[in-house]
């Protein structure tokens, strides 16, 4: 057998050699190739330093396999990693001479069809060839001739090497990203244990990763590694190296990324510079002059802001008697310069080295849900003069139970942090004290496409395409990055202009020749400074945001600051990010693993950790506030209302308007009345002149009556075409009208069920109040409350309730439509 493979490597080589224009034509355009005898033939080359912005050592980056590298011989290595290398890299390496024609035909297959490539068609033996034999210039080419010196190479290798050595030299070689060349220093690395230790399911999430170190990176984007780890499981089992139930059951393990001490500083900081490097210079490249870079990290505030995530961590996870710990493992800090886009902080976990809380995976770049820290781009989005706009900050926005309809048809109603309905707010309380229903109603106006967009514009990249989102988008409902949101943040704090995270200052080679120099330089305009101003207005508004989060927070600094918090609907994030005009900062604080957290949100987990980190970096310096750009002004508006205050306005104050956009009407929420003493009704022509009264009252719209009436605000007199005899009217609480239900196969039908309420506004209570569904007779009740639960039903229906008075009267609502599918 292996003549037979000796001999069909020289037929291969003898036939690539012969073709074309002959062999002396072929060889001349080959060229001479390296000696396939001396793999380790590359001389020593100069490490690459790492500087913060003033001088000192984050980390002295070695060259490939001069760094953390570790040989193994191949019977140390376990069958599982082995197997798991085999079935991603090279199915066929025991089979082939080096080069794999049945690979190359399939992968071009895949290609014409436009499939994702699940291995690709070069063999282990053509990897070995260039990383090891070929320059780093020639290896990053993407040409025939690259391909057919690699092609040669591989035939020659294979026949110098047996197959067991080739394997041992490529699992002690490959690299896995962060640093790590070999199997060893990748075990280290990612999970912290030797890789005599891996276990199948952490074998093939190592196996994983040569073909894309950054994309399938565990610490940056755990989703894309455990799916790149299933992907290698189906192909072990495809194979024959697993059982299709032990695929499975390696698929379910969970695993707990860490990695082995080493020196280094600010180390998640670290690993994204070397990628920002290998990006501009390429991973070979950087290592050909001995590169010292300076990057914008300030060592230590970086150091500072670890110790105070690590110490307020502690604080919240010790339980006491009115508090069971948080039990939040993990979190983030992120500082930028508004001006220019650098980074001076970059704290990924309160220690990257412990492996019970994941540490090392990076919490500046996991996406995660942001909860509410989205709102001020959708209120952004209203207030623009270019849609009209829709809003100002004066406007008045109901915050009561609604249900919107979402693309998909379906009902959804959003519900407040605190449990609460505030009925009538301002947009400037609403986005100040981060009340849900509005922004879910202003998101409805503006429109999810022009949020995803202009998320996109700031440089927030949602997953998936921009129809997967819908109206819970503004709450949260969709994953970014920390250190995406904070730079769009940063776009706020100055004027509106994105900004692009910068991490280094400049590159010089060991001679001092400076190769790289930052320019940085404000991006496109993309929000009206104007708006932006009324944004961080409101979101530096203590006042404002009392209703939300009380008098005192830590939400409140020694300066003009601008925060946002936001707490994800199932408690597994906590986030809070806010600016001054010198500096953004953003804290996420979370677990790794999404376990929830409890009872802990923004702004008492991620917010003190906030208001330290900011205290500190705006120490000495002068308090500014952000400055006031032309075409904005102050106009006094009525209070409730934000409309032109009138006589009858009983509270009014001063707002902040884009020129053109003050309010025109006259406020119409408060109205004099002249009401009888003796009904507590309208006055009519028979009411004598000294039972006449003049109040000004509330006119509450419909919906908000119920909500008045338990908070304990008068309603205005029914109008006497409403009544029934003057007693009152009957309307609808819950459904609202032409909401569509969606039953749930997997939920038992008792627990798919619908509250239906109807409420009586008048004197006295009616003797009966019935509910129809579809014509016939449902439920009926002789006191308050009139509410019961309906089961779910698919089809229309049309709901009917009559209140039954004294004398024969009745009074009817009008009838509700509502759909169940």
């Amino acid at each position: 057998m292996i003549g037979t493979r000796r001999w069909l490597s020289k037929i291969l080589l003898v036939g690539l050699l012969g073709s074309g224009l002959g062999t002396g034509a072929l060889a001349l355009w080959i060229g001479p190739l390296p000696d396939p005898r001396d793999l380790s033939r590359q001389a020593p080359r100069p490490s690459v330093r790492i500087l913060d912005r003033h001088g000192r050592l984050l980390y002295e980056m070695a060259p490939p396999h001069q760094g953390r590298h570790i040989w193994l011989p191949l019977h140390r290595i376990p069958t599982a990693c082995i197997a798991a290398t085999l079935a991603t890299e090279d199915a066929r390496f025991y089979e082939h001479p080096g080069v794999d024609p049945i690979a190359i035909l399939r992968a071009l297959w895949t290609n014409l069809k436009g499939e994702e490539t699940r291995s690709g068609a070069s063999t282990i033996p053509q990897q070995i060839a260039r990383s090891l034999l070929l320059s780093s210039d020639e290896r990053t080419a993407r040409t025939l001739r690259r391909k057919a010196r690699e092609a040669i190479l591989a035939l020659l290798l294979s026949q110098r090497y047996g197959k067991e050595e080739l394997l041992e030299i490529y699992l002690n070689t490959v690299f896995y990203g962060h640093f790590a060349y070999g199997l060893e220093a990748a075990a280290m690395t990612y999970l912290g244990k030797h890789a005599a230790e891996l276990d199948p399911a952490e074998c093939a999430l190592l196996a994983g990763l040569p073909q894309s170190p950054s994309r399938y990176d565990p610490f940056t984007d755990p989703k894309a590694a455990e799916e790149r780890r299933r992907q290698v499981l189906r192909l072990m089992a495809r194979h024959g190296f697993l059982s299709p139930q032990e695929a499975e059951r390696a698929a379910a393990e969970r695993l707990h990324f860490a990695s082995a001490p080493f020196p280094i500083h600010a180390p998640h900081f670290v690993m994204a510079v070397r990628e920002a490097l290998v990006a501009q210079f390429g991973e070979e490249g950087m290592f050909e002059e001995g590169l010292v870079v300076t990057t914008t990290l300030d060592l230590g505030w970086n150091e500072a802001f670890t110790e105070i995530l690590r110490t307020h961590l502690e604080e919240i996870n010790h339980p006491r008697p009115d508090h069971p710990g948080a039990g939040a493992r993990n979190g983030a800090v992120v500082v930028i310069q508004p001006s220019t886009g650098e980074i001076l902080a970059w704290v990924g976990s309160p220690d990257y080295f412990n492996a019970t809380i994941q540490g090392a995976v990076d919490g500046v770049r996991i996406p995660r849900q942001p909860g509410s820290a989205l709102k001020p781009f959708t209120y952004a989005l209203a207030f623009d003069p270019r849609s009209g706009p829709l809003l100002t900050p004066a406007s008045l926005l109901w915050d009561l139970p609604q249900t919107f309809i979402t693309a998909e048809g379906e009902s959804y109603q959003p519900i407040n942090y605190d449990r609460r309905y505030h009925g009538p707010v301002s947009a400037r309380v609403a986005l100040a004290s981060s009340l849900n229903v509005p922004a879910v109603a202003v998101l409805e106006q503006v429109g999810v496409p022009r949020l995803v967009e202009l998320l996109d514009q700031l440089g927030v990249r949602l997953p998936g395409p921009p129809a997967r989102y819908g109206l819970a988008l503004t709450l949260g409902g969709g994953e970014v990055r920390l250190v995406d949101l904070t730079a769009a943040y940063a776009a706020l704090a100055n004027g509106g202009r994105r900004i692009t995270p910068l991490l280094i200052r400049e590159v010089r080679d060991r001679h001092g020749r400076l190769r790289y120099v930052a320019s940085p330089e404000p991006g496109p305009q993309i929000l009206d400074p104007r708006v932006v101003f009324l944004i961080t207005d409101i979101l530096k508004d203590p006042n404002a945001r009392a209703m939300g989060f009380g008098s005192w927070s830590p939400l409140n600094l020694s300066r003009p600051a601008a925060v946002k918090t936001g707490t994800s609907s199932d408690w597994r994030d906590n986030w809070t990010i806010g600016y001054t005009p010198d500096w953004v900062v953003g804290v996420w604080v979370g677990n790794v693993d999404q376990t929830p957290l409890r009872e802990i949100s923004g702004v008492t987990g991620a917010a003190p950790i906030w208001h330290a980190v900011m205290e500190i970096i705006h120490r000495d310096q002068p308090a500014r506030d952000f400055p006031i750009p032309e075409g904005v002004h102050r106009v006094r508006v009525c209070a409730l209302s934000g409309k032109q205050p009138t006589p009858d306005c009983p509270q009014t104050r001063e707002e902040w308007f884009i020129e053109g956009t003050e309010p025109k009407e006259p406020d119409d929420l408060y109205r004099r009345l002249r009401i009888d003493r003796r009904t507590g009704r309208l006055a009519g022509p028979e009411t004598p002149p000294e039972e006449v009264e003049e109040r000004v009252l509330i006119m509450w719209p419909p919906p908000a009556w119920k909500w008045a009436q338990e908070n304990g605000f008068p309603l205005p007199p029914v109008d006497g075409q409403e009544t029934v005899g003057g007693a009152g009217v009957l309307r609808w609480v819950s459904p609202p009208a032409g909401a569509i239900y969606r039953r749930i196969p997997s939920l038992p039908s008792e627990a798919q069920r619908l509250l239906v309420e109807v409420h009586w506004i008048g004197k006295g209570v009616p003797q009966v109040v019935r509910v129809q569904i579809d014509g016939q007779p449902w439920m009926e009740w002789t006191e308050p409350p009139y509410r019961a639960w309906w089961p779910l039903t698919p089809g229309s229906h049309t709901f009917q309730a009559i209140a039954r008075l004294g004398e024969g009267q009745t009074a009817e609502a009008p009838p509700l439509h509502i759909e169940v599918r």
